[in-house]
Order: C-alpha cells, then sequence, then structure tokens
C-alpha cells in the first residue's frame, strides 16, 4: 500500500467508529491513549508534533522493519519523514479539515534536529507534558510493540469526533447601523483569548472583507486585483507581498497596501519599516492601520517620516485606526450586509482562526442589545 492508500483506509475506518461513537474501539492500551490525548488535546497549538507522529505511525504500518525514530535519510538505516510528510500526510490532513501545518511538521526547528525520537531527544517542545507523550507514544510502538495501525486509527477517530464538536454556525445579522458593526468587531477584536494565537488575525480579515466589497463599488479599484490572504506567519521579504493586504494592478504590479497591528501603536520606525517593503515599488498608497489607542503616538515623527518617504517615492502613506477607517468604508457601501458575510466567511476560511474566536463571535452578536 500506498502511504496515501493507508492514510484513506485509516481514515475511513475511523469515520465509522466515530459515528458509532465508539470509545476505543482499536484495542489499544491505557498508556498508549494516555499519550495519544495529550498530542490530541493540544492538536491545534501543536500541529507539527500531530503531523510528524501520524507520518510516523503511517510510515511505520507500510515498512514494520523500519525503526522511525530515525527519521533522516542521511541517518544510518534512516528515512526520509519530512519528504512523506510534505507530500502525503500535510495535504491530506489539510484535504479532511484536520489541524495540519502550511508544509511539513519537520519544518519546526525543535522537531528537525538530526538525531533520532528516542527518550533523550534534546528539542525543545513546549509544554513538557506533549514532549513526554510524543517521545513515549513513539517507543511504545517501536519498542513495545503498540500496533502503529491501531494507534492512528485511535488518533484519526478522536480528531474526528473533534473536527464535529467544534463546527460552529457563525451568526450573519443584517439591517445592522454601521455603529453596532463598528460596536460588534471592537468587541471580537478586543475579548480575552488568553494565550491562543490568532486573535491578532481578526481585523485583518475584517479590513479585508470590506475590501472585498469596494473592489465592486469604488472607481478607484476599478480593473485592479485584490490579492487572496498569505498565511499569517508569512514573512512579506520571502512572500513578495507588500502588505497584510494587497491591492494589484492588472498587470500584478503593487498598487495598493495595508498592514495591520493589533494592539501596536505605530511609531515612526514602523513607517519607515513599512517602506522599505515598498519602495522599490510604485505603490500608490500604503495604509498602516492599528487597533491600538494612538492618543499618545508621536505623530511629528510620524508625520516627518511619511513627508520623507512622500519626497523620495510618492506613495501616499495613510496612518490609522482600524475602527475609524472600517467606519469610513462602511460608508461608502451599497450593502453593509455584504461586509459581515464577507467577514463571517473569512473566518470560516481562515486556518488561524479557532473555535474560540467564533464562539466568541456568535456570543458578542447575541449580546448586542
Amino acid at each position: 500500500m500506498t502511504h496515501i492508500e493507508v492514510l484513506e483506509e485509516i481514515y475511513n475506518s475511523a469515520s465509522k467508529l466515530a459515528l458509532e461513537q465508539h470509545t476505543n474501539g482499536s484495542n489499544i492500551s491505557v498508556e498508549v491513549i494516555s499519550n495519544a490525548d495529550i498530542i490530541i488535546s493540544r492538536s491545534e497549538s501543536n500541529r507539527a508534533v500531530l503531523s510528524v507522529i501520524v507520518t510516523l505511525l503511517t510510515h511505520k504500518i507500510i515498512d514494520p522493519a523500519q525503526d522511525i525514530r530515525y527519521h533522516y535519510a542521511r541517518m544510518e538505516n534512516g528515512f526520509s519523514g519530512r519528504g512523506i510528510d510534505t507530500s502525503y500526510v500535510t495535504p491530506f490532513m489539510k484535504k479532511v479539515s484536520f489541524p495540519a501545518m502550511k508544509e511539513s511538521g519537520w519544518k519546526t526547528n525543535t522537531l528537525a534536529i538530526d538525531l533520532p525520537y528516542d527518550l533523550n531527544y534534546p528539542g525543545i517542545i513546549n509544554p513538557k507534558e506533549i514532549k513526554s507523550a510524543f517521545l513515549n507514544l513513539i517507543d511504545q510502538v517501536q519498542t513495545q510493540n503498540a500496533d502503529p495501525k491501531r494507534v492512528l486509527l485511535y488518533i484519526f477517530t478522536s480528531l474526528i469526533k473533534q473536527r464535529e464538536s467544534m463546527k460552529v454556525e457563525l451568526a450573519k445579522p443584517h439591517s445592522l447601523s454601521i455603529a453596532d458593526i463598528i460596536l460588534l468587531l471592537e468587541r471580537h477584536f478586543s475579548s480575552d483569548y488568553k494565550s491562543l494565537s490568532g486573535g491578532s488575525r481578526l481585523p485583518t480579515l475584517a479590513v479585508y472583507a470590506a475590501y472585498q466589497c469596494m473592489m465592486n463599488q469604488l472607481a478607484r479599484y476599478k480593473g485592479k486585483i485584490l490579492c487572496p490572504l498569505e498565511n499569517h506567519n508569512s514573512a512579506d521579504a520571502r512572500s513578495g507581498r507588500i502588505g497584510d493586504i494587497d491591492i494589484n494592478n492588472a498587470d500584478n504590479t503593487a498598487f495598493e497596501g495595508v498592514e495591520i497591528k493589533h494592539e501596536i501603536v505605530i511609531t515612526k520606525g514602523l513607517v519607515g519599516d513599512a517602506y522599505e517593503k515598498f519602495k522599490i515599488h510604485n505603490t500608490d498608497r500604503y495604509y498602516l492601520l492599528t487597533t491600538a489607542n494612538m492618543n499618545n503616538a508621536d505623530f511629528d515623527g510620524i508625520n516627518a517620516e511619511i513627508k520623507r518617504i512622500s519626497q523620495i517615492h510618492g506613495c501616499q502613506v495613510i496612518v490609522n485606526g482600524v475602527y475609524s477607517t472600517l467606519k469610513y468604508y462602511l460608508r461608502l457601501l451599497d450593502d453593509t450586509a455584504e461586509f459581515i458575510d464577507n467577514y463571517v466567511e473569512n473566518m470560516k476560511a481562515d486556518e488561524t482562526i479557532k473555535f474560540q474566536h467564533k464562539t466568541k463571535w456568535n456570543e458578542v452578536v447575541s449580546n448586542l442589545h
């Protein structure tokens, strides 16, 4: 069998077990379940660990003689875990809407050390309990004869249950005033998500939703291209983009860029950093927007830098608040309900947005009045 055939076969079996609400239809030990459960419970925040475990188990099923602790082909008797993950596992995980990396779990430095995944593996994997669960589970399969097929079946069954329990039908309130829409967004952006990542992505999704509306309604954007949103962690220099949101000319040259900061005050230095991103392009306008309070910002320094950029480049740099900008954009739209629909759909599609962000949206909508 190929790697993809193994993944699909296990997934199909797991789907049946999940539907039948089996608690442990895969028949594995309590010790193995304990380690697997830790990895599953942190699968959103530790996607790399999940990706590597699934890769190792899949390959062990195909090649039982392979010591899966030796995850690099250049190791003696090793194999290319990263290659299998990139080609088969991560694309499959994305297809079935499991927590997935952009490319591979081996892109994470702590998992890419050229040493075997034995109990003495030195990589710093946080929290410590997931490192322990990760290495113990590999050891249980490799040295204690835990069946990799049954372990993978258990993991997939649990992930399916988790995925289904986290599905949220997002509210799409219509006929709201602009003031109410801005209030909803403020409450959604500023909610306490504790240590959960992804909250800083919400303002970008909202501003992007406004642009999705404006592209078809404003003469300024006639013939222009709204570029798809990049991954939240993509570096602009590496991706070739000039901002979090890019609008290009018909020939795909940069026309307008938007960089969005969450709870970060815009400074003269940040304006200068933005210029470095677009200075080689014939950019017409560049926005630096923030959700932070700018009352005590150094506007003398900011305006001096904006003037300098205008004189040497010609681009109009605009520093403003996210909320005031959105309020202005919403006034330009024929129907603000389209903006709400776009924002909700952007949340659904963005891999950065977690279950908690979605349920919080429904909560702030229900508590609006």
